[in-house]
């Protein structure tokens, strides 16, 4: 189908149809349609999002101080090169996405106010037919799909996890989650507790901090973090060499991406090492006479939860100045003034934010059905954590967790492109994954093993999710270094792959 078919609207009677739909308009879908329009010139498709824009993430999250925990030259995509600095606020990372749009003329493509209800798959047809209503008119849509392409995330927008503490319809300030931030929140001179000790309150305490009275992160364990100037100084110097941006993007990411190999190898030959010279950076900011053993040692080894990286140290900064402090405490309850902590302590504030992360929602809160059967996603087993037994015509980004989530998105991009080349090419309307014979006896195991990655929102969620082998097609390997050249040599007539 040509291009052109993109850009017409269904009559009311008549559904649209496009080659290939992409759910979604992050950092995944925009990625996703670059790669569609670069790889496979002449495949018609649509982009539905939600929203009222793009940006995913960096559009929903309104809390101060947003801004990326992965360096924008591997969290960038590997065909734009990245000029800023390294850590990038939410605005910075849209304007690098709008850029990418407007360059490659994918603006055409993408419906926003599109939120989709439903997605049912049809063998007589070898078709997805997707409804959805626009957000922005009422209107009632209806796009037919010959294969779908869910660049939707993983948690759900807007609604973050709210722990039910004891109490806490009691407390008479403001209680407001980082997904849910008020854009008119006034936090100045006032007292403020951070819940949480993730990525979104080491972004959220500085930024607050200073303005605010004081900000209290609290927290029931420690988390590790990373520091160090928000600069690659390999890149400030062949930029003084007058270097080609894109000649630097691609040496820059080498570069990070080694250094992440040997350090996530380090965290799992030798963590207490790794472990001490965390504790040591920080030692050397916040003073000899600061208690790291209680607020900042984690009982687990580096790496089983992800590692935020704090830009220029300001979280630690912002304590060592006094403006913030750090609380290790379990909550008692909620009263009229604050947080009574089981240790007796009582945390008086203003203003409490919840930090305390997100729902898992892997299929975009989307009701699938497989020729009229609802379908089971958490009973399919993955084919390289993109592909699931049983589910036609359809690849899911999911991305890494010790790496940046759109180096797997680019990986995901170039697989669906050549994926659908060798459909055309063979006169497949229809491939589906299955487990081979050789597979049969496999050991069927939880998406991850809660022993190498256990952060709460994937525990809370484990039984939506699909299931894994013991062998790496068969699961989500979490393993970029190696997937890099794992997902280039996957041979597309391996009897994993059933085609009609």
């Amino acid at each position: 189908m040509s291009e052109a078919a993109t850009l017409e609207r269904p009559s009311p009677q008549q559904a649209e149809h496009v080659d290939v739909l992409i759910v979604g308009a992050g950092i995944s879908g925009v990625g996703g349609a670059y790669h569609l329009k670069t790889q496979c010139p002449g495949t018609s498709f649509a982009v539905l999002e939600a929203a009222e824009t793009f940006g995913g993430t960096w559009w929903t999250h309104k809390y101060p101080g947003i801004r990326s925990d992965s360096d924008l030259h591997t969290f960038g995509y590997r065909f734009k090169p990245w000029t800023g600095t390294p850590i990038a606020t939410a605005d910075e990372i849209r304007k690098y996405m709008g850029e990418v749009i407007e360059e490659n003329g994918l603006d055409r493509h993408i419906r926003y106010n599109h939120r989709i209800h439903s997605a049912r798959w049809s063998s007589a047809d070898n078709l997805w037919t997707i409804e959805a209503t626009r957000g922005d008119t009422g209107e009632a849509v209806r796009i037919t799909a010959g294969f779908l392409w869910m660049c939707q995330g993983y948690y759900r927008h807007n609604d973050g996890y709210m722990p039910d503490w004891a109490g806490k319809e009691r407390f008479r300030g403001q209680l407001v989650h980082s997904e849910n931030w008020p854009e008119d929140l006034d936090y100045a001179g006032k007292r403020v507790v951070v819940i949480g000790s993730g990525a979104s309150a080491a972004t959220i305490v500085p930024a607050m901090a200073g303005k605010a009275a004081h900000v209290t992160m609290l927290q029931r364990t420690p988390t590790y973090f990373r520091t160090g100037r928000n600069a690659i100084e390999l890149a400030e110097e062949l930029r003084k060499l007058q270097v080609d941006e894109t000649w630097i993007h691609e040496i820059v990411r080498r570069k990070i991406l080694l250094e992440q190999t040997v350090f996530t190898e380090r965290c799992f030959n030798e963590p207490e090492k790794v472990k001490a010279e965390m504790l040591a950076n920080l030692r050397s900011i916040l003073g000899p006479d600061y208690d790291l053993d209680t607020h900042f040692t984690p009982n687990y080894r580096p790496w089983r939860q992800r590692i935020a990286f704090v830009p220029d140290a300001d979280l630690f900064q912002a304590v060592a100045r006094g403006d913030a402090s750090v609380v290790t405490d379990e909550i008692e309850h909620f009263d009229e003034a604050g947080i009574q902590l089981k240790s007796g302590q009582h945390l008086e504030a203003d203003i409490i934010v919840a930090a305390t992360g997100f729902h898992l929602n892997v299929l975009g809160d989307i009701a699938f059905e497989i020729d009229g059967k609802p379908l089971a996603f958490h009973e399919t087993v993955t084919y390289r954590g993109m592909m699931f037994t049983g589910v036609p015509n359809m690849a899911w980004v999911f991305g890494y967790f010790r790496a940046s989530w759109t180096l797997r998105a680019d990986l995901v991009g170039d697989f669906v492109c050549r994926l659908l080349k060798y459909m055309e090419a063979k006169g497949a309307k229809r491939v589906e994954v299955a487990l081979r014979p050789e597979d049969r006896d496999m050991p069927i195991l939880p998406w991850i093993d809660p022993e190498n990655f256990n952060p709460g929102y994937l525990m809370r969620g484990m039984h939506l999710l699909p299931k894994r082998g013991d062998k790496p097609e068969w699961q989500h390997t979490q393993d970029y270094w190696s997937e890099k050249d794992a997902f280039a040599a996957i041979d597309l007539n391996d009897a994993a792959f059933v085609y009609r």
